[in-house]
């Protein structure tokens, strides 16, 4: 009677174990797709990324000086979700990639200042006051970073509106986060960030006060290039004598998208659809302006989620940053640039595609079905059947 009730529970051992080696099984592949589409995958992408060589002698008359360089990276349109818009497992979706990328570029690429060309937030412009205290959390926890690295942004349509939503309130509450600095140099290289929603030229109280600021940076750039000890320019410190980047959210005025190309300019179904001023692209007034009183040697800018370069008078470039999000696109990217005061080398940086990792995703997925139903004898092994066939072959 022992022998049969201990034979009876060897029977149950074996099909128990099976099922513990198959679970086992599962959650390996499980975890090791996990890790690899959801950590691994941004190494490997930003890992082929390199920052782009720069000359860096400067000829002063017959003696030439080795000048500094510095890293920057320029990224757009993060649209980080509110409270209103969007499933909350896509929120979390696009914020988790994001932030991997982010964090991942840093470690790997050690940018001494990044700069953020607007739409920071995708409800900005009419979030209440504690879902905008929430995003700002948020956002200050995906985009963290050590403090020898600068993080400078300037602010989109979604962060205070567009030019009819936008008021005093959005811009100060906007500001007290991310500052309201208009120029910003360092290792002689200046750069110039502008309020582009409050340039739509009708002199309402807000684009009126940016005006203003931009003629005193205007003011003193020139002085700084032109009239170093004028009287005129005052006692105050000078800046660095190099051209300024422009840094903005709208692009400068173009027609459309019809002559940019690439792998991430908009579809071409959508380049010859003409931009809307003070929408889709600042004023041609306004676009003359920036580039009468600063002069920049290039602008960067945001805002139409795809890459663009265009040249404005026939020499000065503007490269459109595209979106950094998932979320509008399935290929996001970001600007590396090595810039010294008289020179500068762009490269672009591109993040894992939506549709590979999808891809992989699905491959596991059937993947997992077929090793199931192989292990319940549902479905002959392909492995098993191959060697079936070929011993048969064999023996003919």
């Amino acid at each position: 009677m022992a022998m049969i009730e201990l034979g009876f529970g060897r029977q149950n051992f074996h099909p128990l174990k099976r099922k513990s080696s198959l679970l086992l099984k599962l959650i390996a592949v499980v975890f090791a797709v996990l890790l690899f589409c959801e950590f691994l995958i941004y190494y490997l992408a930003i890992f082929q990324c390199n920052w782009p060589e720069v000359k860096t002698t400067a000829s002063d008359g017959e003696q030439a000086t080795r000048e500094p360089v510095l890293k920057a990276m320029f990224l757009a349109d993060t649209h980080l979700l509110g409270e209103f818009l969007g499933h909350w497992l896509d929120k979390l979706r696009r914020e988790w990639q994001m932030e991997r990328a982010f964090q991942t570029a840093l470690w790997l690429l050690q940018p001494e200042v990044v700069f953020i060309l607007g739409d920071i937030f995708d409800e900005g412009k009419w979030s209440t006051p504690e879902a905008w205290a929430d995003d700002v959390e948020r956002f200050q926890k995906m985009f963290r970073h050590p403090s020898h690295v600068q993080l400078k942004v300037v602010a989109g349509n979604h962060d205070i509106g567009f030019h009819y939503e936008m008021n005093t309130y959005k811009v100060e509450r906007f500001e007290k986060v991310f500052s309201s600095e208009r120029l910003f140099s360092w290792k002689g290289i200046n750069f110039v960030m502008v309020n582009s929603v409050a340039l739509n030229g009708d002199g309402c109280g807000i684009c009126s006060e940016t005006e203003a600021e931009l003629i005193e940076v205007s003011h003193r750039l020139n002085c700084s290039r032109e009239a170093r000890g004028s009287s005129r320019c005052g006692p105050g410190p000078l800046l660095p004598t190099s051209a300024p980047v422009l840094l903005q959210h709208y692009p400068l005025y173009r027609r459309s998208d019809a002559n940019c190309s690439g792998e991430d300019a908009a579809p071409p179904e959508e380049r010859d659809i003409p931009f809307k001023e003070n929408y889709d692209v600042l004023s041609r007034e306004a676009s003359q302006k920036l580039l009468w009183w600063l002069q920049p040697r290039l602008v960067l800018s945001g805002h139409t989620h795809s890459a663009c370069e265009v040249h404005h008078g026939g020499r000065v470039p503007e490269l459109s940053v595209p979106s950094f999000s998932w979320r509008n696109r399935n290929n996001p990217s970001f600007i590396m640039g090595s810039i010294t005061p008289t020179d500068y080398t762009l490269s672009k940086c591109y993040l894992p595609r939506e549709d590979v990792v999808l891809i992989i995703y699905c491959g596991v997925v059937g993947f997992l079905v077929v090793l199931t139903l192989t292990h319940f004898g549902l479905l002959a092994s392909p492995f098993l059947s191959g060697l079936t066939l070929l011993g048969k072959r064999k023996t003919r």
